[in-house]
């Protein structure tokens, strides 16, 4: 049994690594976003690379982050994790020395190869070490400050790019993996899931990310409209069929296809899939449209957004406990709503936009929408499923959140009739902007929707921490990976 005490020395380097880790992942899906309108400057980048340089970290991230815990189970949760910080601090290397926008879109893609080792890592040491008496206030304190590390990264992403250059956006990782790395050898006992057996679901992670990056890959150059489209198109499709197949047959599947027997567990990853999709797309193209019509710095743009996350920190916990007491449904109906209406008020920012009057109220409601939805639907993952599969089923409701944004990516410029040049025509890209965000709305809108007609039992109490106090606005927050089963050495 776990016996590490979180008042312990011990306890507070573990809490202080797996912090530090997790945030390094948390803070790239936040600091990027700021930075586009620089690089595509500097790297003479047109939209399409924007888009790339967002969406190959989210395919390799989303593609295997179910396979990156089922590694950390098999052959330890620290070593994984430590694999996973150090790959994730190269390939950000790489990203800040590129000197071109290809070599900066294939090493964002190994990045997200690393953030799909850390991210399920962290909480799961958390959970495999601490004593039961004390696994919950660190959960919190995990969540809490990771929530605050949410919040500062759009500012710090701002300073960074109008200061020292938008290539430290990605160099400041690596000082962080300096410190990490040797704390967690140290001080973090290895843990690992007995039972774990069988073989990796290989060939299911290889499909399922082979069909992101090829559906991406149409959605993206469908401007073009070129037999490679096209055939992209297809591809994507026959392997996205193909994964399905291996899954339903592997005897260890990544993703087994029997946990969709839950009414709810699908229902609800169809509301998240509307809602992140939405998401996704608002802050890829509202950090832009801040900077190139609005006319802000890069740092004032991520000032600006620092509302939403600030707003989930401070009141995300209320909301889970509301939704505990009145079920899942009300809130994950008008929580899509509210965050609708704060897209269509983000209509009134355009060329000379008043932040308090135009910019902030915008935030202000949207971040209120996402606080109503987001720790339910959480909870009502973690409650559609038996206790032992909950790591399992906040896996692929997180894949599924990251899945929608990246898609949203790739698709909302072409649904608004973007050129490729459209980020360097604030008229253009400002009306282009209007029509997108009609486009998330709506999608937040069949959100409410499918949440009215589809969920109805309330979940019991979700006691997990993690479930409420976070700051992450990308996607749902993890719930660990650990079973009964567990051996330290």
């Amino acid at each position: 049994m776990p016996d590490v005490r979180l008042a312990s020395p011990q306890g507070r380097w573990i809490l202080f690594t797996t912090i530090l880790g997790s945030s390094m992942a948390l803070l790239d899906a936040t600091v990027v976003n700021v930075a586009l309108p620089r690089m595509g400057r500097d790297l003479d980048a047109d939209l399409a690379s924007l888009q790339w340089t967002v969406n190959a970290y989210m395919v390799t991230l989303a593609g295997l982050i179910l396979l990156g815990g089922s590694l950390g189970d098999r052959y330890g949760r620290r070593r994984v994790f430590v694999i996973g910080v150090v790959w994730f601090a190269v390939a950000s290397l790489l990203c800040g020395l590129a000197p071109n926008v290809g070599v900066l879109i294939a090493a964002r893609a190994l990045q997200g190869v690393g953030g799909a080792l850390l991210t399920p890592g962290s909480l799961s040491l958390i959970q495999a070490t601490f004593h039961p008496d004390d696994r919950g206030r660190a959960v919190g304190l995990w969540s809490g400050f990771g929530g605050v590390g949410a919040a500062v990264g759009p500012f710090l992403g701002g300073w960074l790019v109008d200061g020292p250059g938008w290539r430290w956006v990605f160099l400041i990782n690596v000082p962080l993996a300096l410190v990490c790395v040797p704390v967690a050898v140290r001080h973090v006992p290895e843990s690992r899931d007995g039972r774990a057996h069988g073989h990796f679901d290989v060939l299911g992670a290889a499909l399922g990310a082979l069909a992101l990056a090829l559906l991406t890959y149409a959605l993206i150059e469908a401007r073009g409209g070129t037999l490679v489209v096209a055939v992209s198109a297809v591809a994507g499709l026959a392997a996205a069929v193909g994964f399905v197949a291996v899954e339903r047959r592997s005897p260890d599947p990544m993703m087994p296809l029997g946990i969709f027997a839950s009414r709810q567990f699908s229902a609800v990853n169809l509301v998240t899939l509307c809602v992140y999709a939405a998401f996704g797309g608002f802050f890829f193209l509202a950090a832009l449209q801040l900077q190139v019509v609005a006319g802000y710095s890069a740092l004032g743009a991520g000032t600006a957004l620092l509302p939403i996350t600030v707003l989930m920190l401070l009141l995300s916990a209320r909301s889970g406990e509301l939704g505990e007491r009145i079920g899942p449904r009300v809130p994950l109906t008008v929580g899509p709503l509210v965050c609708a209406v704060g897209l269509l008020l983000m209509l009134r920012v355009g060329p000379g936009a008043s932040y308090v009057a135009d910019v902030l109220p915008a935030l202000l409601v949207l971040g209120l929408g996402m606080v109503t939805l987001v720790a339910p639907l959480t909870a009502t993952v973690l409650a559609s499923v038996d206790t032992a599969r909950a790591g399992l089923a906040s896996g692929i409701n997180n894949a599924a959140a990251r899945a929608a944004g990246l898609v949203a990516v790739a698709a909302l410029p072409l649904l608004a009739g973007m050129g490729e040049e459209a980020y360097r025509s604030p008229g253009a890209f400002d009306d282009a902007f209007g029509r997108a965000m009609l486009w998330c709305a709506g999608a937040l809108v069949v959100g409410a929707v499918v949440a009215f007609t589809t969920v109805r039992r309330p979940p019991p109490d979700c006691r997990r921490p993690e479930c409420r106090t976070h700051g992450s606005v990308t996607a749902p927050p993890l719930e660990g990976r650990v079973t009964p089963a567990r051996r330290l050495e």
